[in-house]
């Protein structure tokens, strides 16, 4: 049911005038798929509060819940088929239900607070559904779904998650949004959170890496209920710059069980490194930072080394903001490996000195759908300079693409062999003393990599032609005296 409602409201937005691609689709869909959600959890609320003998007081007024609005319903339980649509629609949610839920910012008493993630979600979205008739049709789609039990949940985060990789692969914004979940899922494994762990990405993006961290602990043991609060208030921190990723993160995060997000909507490189202090570190860092991206050179001067590339600005932005003894795993374009420049040379010898680079994964083309550049995985420890990287090459035998993606199976030799770091055909250790420290080069070259035989000269490939054709004389001379 869930998967034929998705389609039906993306055929009705593919249609208005106010929706021209997959971004729009899933910005429109979660705005009003949200207000659902908060619908049946207020109801939750409100019948767990009554089996405990207890009162919950609901926070949305009652001209603005759904059932008042969006789904009003006649005293026989049917949906009442004359409620506003149109105009009438139109001008409601965006004159009056818009600016209502925006000022739950305001009156929220902290930012860890479903009514301050409420109104930040309705300060930088809009309602681009030009058509009224349009979106009374997208309203009664989403009224027919239900999020009271943990099957329906399940179904629905996993769908979510669905149509944010669909928006990756639409093509211009690629891997930003999505990050494969079977290499998160490796990423993860490795670095091995536990409960009690804080764990952050400073661009955070459709939340991929927390949302898996989740599902990671949860299932890590029997958990207790000091263990679910932890998880739920005092777990997941993020960051994330673009208003449509942080809507999608945050939507993604609360599909998935965790309330209110600790996810705050801010450009994570303007915070200047120095002002880091020990309060505001984390024990993991999970992310996959945007590449290729050009700061400005007053975002720059927030950093020791100074660069343009956004990529190397988040990777000092971890390193500074990892705990000693903190753990992470952050994808980075192959290049930062054996870039000559010199921020890129200082940003290793950073690195190398100030973190244990214990484990780097070589990724082959095409895991990035749309995204067309070749990326690494630097899993490192802060505290203990580095004395050997294990490096481990991914080599498959096909093509990744949009139709083909890396899957679990694909990475499980990887997790394997990491345990112990042991060498392979695809897996190698280089010894820092070895590095040449001028340049600090790390270039994944694998040295088990079989040698291809050398081309022979021109001579002799004649040489050998000649043999040949001696070869041939014999033997027909052979069949000749036989017969």
């Amino acid at each position: 049911m869930f998967e034929t409602t998705f389609k039906n409201i993306d055929d009705i937005l593919h249609k208005d005038a106010g929706c021209g691609s997959e971004l729009d689709y899933v910005e429109q869909t979660s705005w009003v798929l949200f207000l659902k959600y908060l619908d049946d959890l207020e109801k939750d609320k409100q019948t767990a509060a009554e089996l405990s003998g207890t009162t919950y007081t609901n926070i949305i007024d009652l001209k603005y819940k759904w059932t008042s609005w969006a789904a009003p319903k006649l005293p026989n339980g049917k949906i009442d088929h004359d409620a506003d649509t149109g105009d009438d629609l139109s001008d409601f949610v965006n004159n009056e239900l818009f600016p209502y839920f925006k000022k739950f910012k305001t009156n929220a008493t902290s930012a860890n607070t479903i009514e301050y993630k409420i109104g930040e979600i309705f300060s930088e979205l809009k309602n681009r559904i030009q058509s009224g008739y349009n979106l009374r049709e997208v309203v009664n789609h989403i009224d027919e779904l239900r999020f009271q039990t943990h099957v329906e949940k399940h179904e629905m985060s996993h769908l979510y998650e669905g149509k944010i990789k669909n928006m990756g692969n639409a093509g211009r914004n690629g891997g930003e949004y999505y990050t494969p979940r079977p290499l998160i899922k490796t990423i993860i494994k490795v670095v091995n959170p536990k409960i009690g762990n804080t764990v952050y990405d400073g661009a955070v993006g459709s939340c991929g890496f927390l949302v898996e961290a989740f599902e990671y602990l949860r299932e890590s043991k029997k958990l207790t209920t000091k263990d679910i609060v932890t998880l739920q208030k005092n777990t997941f921190y993020g960051k994330e710059k673009k208003s449509l990723a942080y809507i999608i993160g945050i939507m993604n995060m609360i599909l998935h069980g965790v309330e209110a997000p600790n996810i705050i909507h801010t450009n994570t490189l303007a915070e200047n490194l120095s002002d880091i202090q020990e309060k505001d570190r984390y024990d993991i860092v999970l992310a996959n930072p945007p590449f290729g991206g050009k700061e400005r050179a007053e975002v720059q001067q927030n950093f020791p080394i100074q660069t343009g590339e956004t990529a190397s600005l988040f990777l000092q932005h971890f390193i500074k903001i990892l705990k000693a003894g903190g753990k992470a795993g952050v994808v980075i374009k192959n290049t930062f490996l054996s870039n000559t420049d010199n921020a890129s040379i200082a940003l290793r010898r950073e690195l190398l000195s100030s973190c244990n680079l214990h484990t780097v994964l070589d990724l082959p083309s095409g895991t990035f759908t749309g995204a067309g550049v070749k990326t690494v995985v630097l899993f490192f420890d802060k505290g203990v300079s580095t004395k050997k990287v294990w490096f481990y090459s991914l080599n498959l035998d096909r093509n990744l693409g949009k139709t083909n993606p890396l899957n679990e199976k694909d990475l499980s030799e990887f997790i394997t062999l990491q345990k112990t770091k042991a060498e392979s055909e695809n897996s190698w250790t280089l010894n820092l003393k070895d590095i040449d420290t001028s340049t600090y080069d790390l270039s994944a070259k694998n040295p088990n990599t079989p040698e291809e035989a050398p081309l022979r000269k021109p001579s002799e490939i004649l040489k050998a032609m000649a043999e040949l054709d001696k070869e041939s004389e014999e033997i027909l001379k052979t069949i000749e005296n036989l017969i």
